[in-house]
């Protein structure tokens, strides 16, 4: 394999609690997982399998996807400073 393993965007994998989720997948996605996996093992020295990565891929996703921060996140304090003054 003749990738660069000099930075990966998902780095280390914390410990965390689980809930079971099935899912399918192409196979096509799954090839690219699994060859993820090797790479994230080869960089971090740790063992991992493509079911492990998809939660903390998802996660990173999720994290850094703005249209959903801007769509859940709550109101800004200075938002909520505002209405504040405005009903005084």
């Amino acid at each position: 394999m003749s990738m660069s393993t000099s930075k990966l965007r998902l780095g280390p994998l914390p410990k965390t609690e689980t809930v079971k989720l099935t899912i399918s997948l192409t196979t096509a996605l799954k090839t690219d997982l699994d060859r993820y996996a090797a790479l994230h093992a080869q960089t971090y020295g740790d063992p991992v399998n493509a079911a492990t990565l998809i939660p903390h891929i998802l996660q990173v996703f999720i994290a850094r996807d703005r249209g959903f921060k801007r769509a859940v996140l709550p109101r800004t304090v200075a938002t909520q400073r505002n209405e504040k003054a405005a009903s005084d």
